[in-house]
Order: C-alpha cells, then sequence, then structure tokens
C-alpha cells in the first residue's frame, strides 16, 4: 500500500530581541514611515548571542514535546537555510546531535527563500519510501549577512527559525507540485562569497560576506513569474485554495500577486509586519501562527498553497492538504 507524507505538528522559535523600524532609523537614514509604506514591515527579531542552530534546535525541541515523539524516532533532519554556522557540519547535523536524534540522517538545503518549500517537496519522497518520521526546519540569522550600513536591504531581513513534523499517512499530502530554478539569473541576489586565498589563485576576486539584492529585479520576479506558477498550478482549483502562504518578503509582492492572480487579499496570510522577510524560515514562521491561532487545523480539511521564491534564482509552488 501506498504512504505519503502528512504534516503532524509545528512550532517556531525567536529570538527575543525585537528591533523596530524606529531602532533602525537611529543608526541609518531611514524612518517607520518609508520602511512601512515600501514593505509592510514594522518591526523584526535579530539575534543577540544565538546563531542558526540555536533557533533550529529550539524548533526542534517544540516539535518533539508538542508531539510526544522521541528524538530517535526521527528518520531525517532537513534544514532549510542560506546562513548557516559552517560550511560543515550542517545546522541539520548540530540540530541531530543536540537532540541526540541518533537514527536522523541530518543535512541542510540551501536555495534561499524557497528553501521551505523545496526542502518539504523532498521530505515527503523520503515519507514515501522507508522513513517515518521527521522533522523540516527553515531557520536564519540574516543578521549576520547584512551589510547595517545599507538600508535598502538592511530594512527588509530579520532572524528566526519555524519547522514541522512529517511522518506518515495513507493519505496525499502534497497534490500538486512545481519546483523552478534560473541560474542565469542568480546574481540579482547574492550573499557570502568567498574568495579564493590560495596562494597559487590566478585572481583575486571581490569578494563580500553580505547579502546584495537588485530589488527591482527581485519584485519584478515575483510578480511575473511566480505568480505564473502559482496560477499555472491552481488555476482549476483557485475557488477551493483556503489560503495561500507565500514567501513574506514585502505586503507590496503580496498585495500585486492576489489582483493578479483574481484572489482575495485575505487568503493571502501575513506575518511579515511582525519579522520581516526572514528566508527560509518565513513559511514555516507563517504556518505555525496560523495554527497556533487555529487559522490552520491541521486536520485534513484545508487546502493551502505554499510558494517561496529568492536566490538562486528559485522559486516552487505546492499544494497541499492540511
Amino acid at each position: 500500500m501506498r504512504k505519503y507524507g502528512k504534516i503532524t505538528a509545528t512550532a517556531s522559535f525567536v529570538p527575543p530581541q525585537i528591533i523596530k523600524n524606529d531602532d533602525l532609523a537611529k543608526i541609518m537614514d531611514t524612518s517607520d514611515e518609508w520602511i512601512k509604506s515600501r514593505t509592510g514591515i514594522l518591526e523584526r527579531r535579530i539575534a543577540t548571542s544565538e546563531n542558526t542552530s540555536d533557533l533550529c534546535i529550539g524548533v526542534a525541541e517544540k516539535l518533539l514535546a508538542k508531539s510526544k515523539v522521541a528524538a530517535d524516532e526521527l528518520d531525517f533532519i532537513i534544514v532549510a537555510t542560506m546562513t548557516p554556522d559552517y560550511a560543515t557540519p550542517s545546522v541539520a547535523c548540530i540540530v541531530q546531535g543536540a537532540i541526540a536524534a541518533r537514527n536522523a540522517l541530518a543535512f541542510d538545503l540551501s536555495a534561499a527563500c524557497s528553501g521551505f518549500v523545496y526542502a518539504l517537496s523532498l521530505a515527503e519522497k523520503l515519507l514515501q519510501t522507508t522513513a517515518q518520521k521527521g522533522l523540516v526546519i527553515g531557520g536564519e540569522v540574516l543578521s549576520k549577512s547584512i551589510d547595517w550600513q545599507d538600508r535598502t536591504t538592511a530594512v527588509l531581513f530579520g532572524d528566526g527559525a519555524a519547522g514541522v513534523l512529517l511522518e506518515t499517512s495513507m493519505l496525499p499530502m502534497i497534490n500538486k507540485e512545481k519546483l523552478q530554478a534560473d541560474g542565469t539569473r542568480g546574481a540579482a541576489l547574492t550573499s557570502g562569497y568567498v574568495e579564493n586565498g590560495s596562494p597559487f589563485a590566478a585572481e583575486k576576486g571581490q569578494a563580500s560576506p553580505y547579502l546584495q539584492m537588485e530589488g527591482r529585479e527581485i519584485f519584478d520576479f515575483a510578480t511575473r513569474d511566480v505568480v505564473k506558477a502559482i496560477d499555472n498550478l491552481v488555476a482549476e482549483d483557485k475557488d477551493e485554495i483556503d489560503f495561500y502562504l507565500l514567501h513574506q518578503a514585502n505586503s507590496r509582492i503580496l498585495d500585486k500577486v492576489a489582483r493578479k492572480l483574481k484572489v482575495p487579499r485575505e487568503r493571502f496570510l501575513q506575518n511579515m509586519d511582525k519579522y520581516g522577510n526572514t528566508s527560509g524560515a518565513s513559511i514555516p514562521l507563517l504556518l505555525d501562527e496560523a495554527v497556533t491561532d487555529g487559522i490552520i487545523r491541521l486536520d485534513g480539511t484545508q487546502k493551502l498553497v505554499f510558494s517561496g521564491f529568492g536566490g538562486g534564482l528559485t522559486w516552487g509552488v505546492i499544494q497541499v492538504t492540511l
């Protein structure tokens, strides 16, 4: 008998430090009105002593406590992140060790703001084969990748982590999906370039640890390619979708996507006003908040669309029943 994956629990873990727009106005040329009117962001969480693995460990511990699943029951841990603690060990391996999930394979997935959607798709395939239970976590400490003198990026991003526990089910969770990438446009969003400092290197590159983004190009990409991808996937089922959970980059993007798809804006859930753009963490943060608030029930009666888009360029759309 064929088996599938099902989300059975959600959790989030964010740094306690809240940085409001007015706090940023004290250290750079910006204002609350400027940020709010252009992005919809009012505040964000910023790590002070926490690294990405600390936030993801917090998520994992919450998921196990909520579900009463023992760590050694887990078969996999996938962490979607573009801000790992190290190149190696992966954040997922650090989490695995911290929670003593000795039977779980563990790895990071790097697809920037599409990471959670990519990871969820992959996790469901693992559950269709040999796995029984696993964690998918999106976690970022983007504050360590930001040039805090550059207001075009510094005002946008925040830190946080969230994730889901998946278990096998006899009913399909993912109804349709489409994951895409276009590396020819990758220069539109870059972060953490590593220079070849070898004495044998022919040339020295222009190394930059900071996130750099061509904002207009990313906005156009999101409101063109992502809209097309969503429309192609759910055109026949548009009226049946209860909620759309898109990457939380900018409220204007959500406004335009809703208009183009001719879907009521209230079906597009939003929380970037509290967290800013948290890249791979944004969709699971939004999902956990909606579950906590009772908007999403995890009882198998609601149809949702997840869509992530960002660096790579990568984007993906998954239609699920939760």
